[in-house]
């Protein structure tokens, strides 16, 4: 059997070998969403300190919106947006008698302020639910989570510590017989009708019943700031609020309303005090980093609330002159100087929420 040989080849700069080519690196890319969720506090630290993954500047706030009276059955109601977080709050009125007090009347209207009556009686009551499906760490079936009895606890502080809301329009008086019932003024020169008028005085003008608010407060979307969200939501529907005009009748002995709108009243309001809330931003990988390095965000979206393990809250009034509350945790890497910027900044929101505010009828 022949064999043929086989005839030597060479090989040209035109014709390369399959296997001593070489291929450029191929590159893994990943979608900013993936990216986000795998590294959460890379990403953040990459848009960082310039812009915000949102695209907003560190001390950038997201524009609110609000609309009041949306609730066809409460006394006064409003919704809040900011950003992706919605809430919803309504307020109705129901009327405590006196006698049904532990507390005597005499004791509570005397020599006493208004937040520590209202506290005593529990004239206030406030109430927060993070619904189903506002966030995905809330599922079906949980029982109420420690962040919305932290945050109703916070609304409460705060309703008490800054006296939001005046006894004056809580009370349901005996204001006594009409005047000009029953004689005219020559009766009244005889020694006997006298003292009859002076026991009708002493009996005049006794508080003889309350109005007790239950503030309801459902978040139906949460995107980061949501004592922020509640807060205002609080305080507009607060503010929208409008009670029947009640007062005691001696022969029912109890409460009758005025069922006409025109004569409803509206509660007595000191002050507006608006909260601001922050979070300072430090790449986890370094904690020991100076405080230059580190980033204060501004009305954090919860993305950015679960890079940052410090935050805290300001709450001002009069655009910033009178400071109501300053909250903060985790950390103190914010500094004197820090606190000063954010009050400077809380007093900024306070004048924009101001502009919502004023659209709201007194």
């Amino acid at each position: 059997m022949a064999i043929t040989p086989i005839p030597n080849t060479t090989l040209t700069p035109s014709q390369p070998s399959p296997s001593t080519t070489s291929s450029p690196p191929q590159c893994l890319s990943l979608p900013p969403q993936t990216y986000a969720k795998l590294q959460p506090t890379s990403f953040l630290s990459a848009h960082l300190p310039s812009t915000r993954p949102s695209g907003r500047s560190p001390l950038e706030s997201r524009p609110p919106t609000l609309h009041t009276n949306s609730l066809t059955h409460a006394h006064g109601s409003a919704v809040v947006r900011i950003g992706d977080t919605a809430v919803v709050c309504g307020v109705r009125g129901e009327i405590l008698l006196a006698g049904d007090t532990f507390i005597p009347t005499s004791r509570l209207d005397k020599g006493r302020k208004d937040g520590e009556v209202i506290a005593d009686l529990g004239l206030l009551v406030p109430n927060i639910e993070l619904a189903t499906g506002c966030n995905p760490r809330f599922l079906p079936g949980q029982a109420p989570s420690s962040e919305a009895q932290g945050v109703v606890q916070r609304v409460i502080t705060l309703l008490r510590g800054t006296d939001l809301v005046g006894l004056g329009g809580l009370r349901i008086w005996d204001r006594g017989p009409e005047e000009g019932k029953g004689g005219g003024e020559e009766e009244m020169d005889t020694g006997e009708d006298e003292e009859e008028a002076q026991t009708q005085a002493q009996e005049e003008d006794k508080v003889m019943a309350y109005w007790t608010l239950y503030i309801d407060v459902l978040v139906i979307s949460l995107d980061g700031a949501v004592f922020d969200a509640a807060w205002l939501a609080v305080l507009a529907a607060l503010k929208a609020t409008r009670l029947p005009a009640a007062r005691w009748d001696r022969d029912l002995e109890n409460v009758l309303c005025d069922p006409r709108r025109e004569n409803e009243l509206s509660l007595e309001m000191r002050g507006l005090p608006v909260p601001l809330s922050f979070v300072v931003f430090q790449p986890r990988s370094r904690p020991r980093e100076e405080r230059r390095d580190r980033v204060v965000l501004v009305d954090p979206d919860d993305f950015e609330e679960g890079c940052c393990d410090e935050e805290g809250t300001i709450v001002v009034d009069e655009a910033g002159a009178r400071i109501c509350r300053i909250e903060c945790a985790g950390g103190s890497g914010l500094g004197v100087k820090g606190v000063r910027a954010m009050v400077e900044r809380a007093g900024e929101r306070w004048k924009e929420w101001m502009s919502l505010l004023k659209t709201i009828q007194s």
